[in-house]
């Protein structure tokens, strides 16, 4: 729930009045306010009523009435899902758990108080906080762009408009025209995100403008499943897409919106359309509550607790936590682990040791499915990988389409978790 992803949905002084400390402390509850409604948030708020049979008041703030996944956004791309069918809301939450869900931004955190501001002027009292506000930018980290230019090259690194915005551009790019994709540096969202969408942008250019042509300006040397996108692009795309790295110049990079061009390392391009996906940190409102270090906010492995305020845990893209990739099964797995702890904490349920795991799928092409994943556990300085598996190069065409079943069951268990 960073605070520049979308205008926010007042819920004006009606919800402050209803959202008024006397009721969320009705019948003396432990008060739990859960901040952000993505794969962290929203699980952690659905696990934290359901397991804890009502013995806590959970409340949920998110600004947005629709959740759409970042997850599976560019399949919408690539025109194998309609945008609705990532999109998702929070009635059952509310209806089905008792959850008290709020339509509201978070403006500050006063941790002596142990309190949540809203901007429709609520303030809310917690026992425990969780925080998934996932990311937000870093300003000028591609020189030449700022969130204020992200409608004339949009990053699509938030799903909803900014999806369609991006998919409404590269079909209307001319013949033989070129998509530019700037890649961001390392740690960011969902390290497969960048090179799942060059092969979706890729297959719906080849359907519809198949002289087009694809340039990423990469500052990473490698990135993940790079031996398998790469064999996919060759395979079903070949001569359409070309990367520039480091060695070359994809680190040195800049744009100019108005003009619609990139320059790389002094050679300048003019683009059609450039997705332009920056540099990324901790949702801003992690760095008003005081819990990061640098970019992210660390955190106990074993609990998720803010290393600097134990009252609060935070989970997924924002945190500094060890090993597990920043992807939204993985704030999936660490809000199961959140809540276990909050729940003994605050009713003395029984804590089981933390366990994690993460499975990221990629599609490359129809039925052309890879997936890269592992297990995880705490320990005292991070949370660190067991083991792990990725598809191979070379695989057959029966076990790359099952892949790509296997990520669809996914998807369908995932958000019912995540929403009930």
């Amino acid at each position: 729930m960073p605070l520049n992803r979308r205008a926010f949905i007042g819920t004006g002084a009606a919800a402050a009045a209803m959202l008024s400390a006397p009721m969320l402390g009705a019948q003396g509850k432990p008060r739990v306010v859960v901040v952000g409604g993505g794969a962290g948030g929203a699980t952690a708020a659905r696990y934290l009523a359901k397991d804890s049979d009502g013995a806590i008041d959970v409340t949920l703030v998110e600004p947005t009435r629709a959740y759409y996944t970042c997850f599976f956004s560019n399949l919408y791309i690539g025109g194998f899902r309609e945008l609705s069918s990532i999109g998702h809301s929070y009635g059952t939450l509310a209806s089905d758990y008792g959850i008290n869900v709020v339509h509201d931004w978070a403006v500050g955190i006063d941790r002596n108080a142990k309190t949540v501001t809203l901007a429709g002027g609520a303030v809310l009292p917690y026992d425990r906080l969780v925080l998934s506000p996932g990311i937000d930018f870093i300003e000028d980290s591609v020189p030449g762009w700022s969130t204020a230019q992200q409608n004339k090259m949009p990053h699509a690194y938030k799903a909803g408009s900014q999806t369609e915005l991006l998919k409404a551009q590269i079909e209307a790019m001319p013949e033989g025209g070129l998509y530019a994709m700037v890649a961001p540096p390392n740690p960011f969202r969902c390290p497969p995100g960048p090179y799942e969408r060059v092969s979706m942008v890729a297959h719906l250019l080849k359907e519809i403008n198949p002289t087009a042509k694809i340039l990423i300006a990469d500052p990473k040397p490698k990135f993940s499943k790079q031996a398998l996108f790469e064999e996919g692009w060759q395979k079903h795309y070949g001569g359409m897409i070309e990367r520039i790295g480091p060695d070359f110049g994809g680190g040195n990079v800049s744009v100019n919106p108005d003009e619609m061009t990139v320059d790389i390392d002094g050679v300048v391009e003019n683009v059609s359309v450039c997705n332009v996906i920056p540099a990324q940190k901790a949702g801003r409102i992690c760095d008003m509550a005081g819990i990061n270090e640098g970019n992210w906010a660390p955190v106990v492995p074993a609990t998720m607790q803010s290393r600097m305020d134990e009252n609060i845990h935070v989970l997924g893209d924002a945190t500094d936590q060890g090993d597990m990739p920043k992807s939204g099964y993985s704030a999936n797995s660490q809000a199961k682990v959140a809540a276990m702890a909050i729940r003994g904490a605050l009713t003395g349920a029984k804590v089981f040791p933390a366990k994690f795991s993460n499975t990221c799928w990629s599609l490359i092409d129809t039925d052309d499915g890879v997936k890269v994943g592992a297990s995880y556990q705490a320990t005292e300085e991070k949370i660190a990988k067991v083991d792990g598996f990725i598809s191979e190069t070379g695989e057959d065409s029966a076990l790359r389409k099952a892949t790509y079943e296997e990520s669809l069951g996914w998807y369908a268990g995932i958000t019912e978790d995540m929403f009930g």
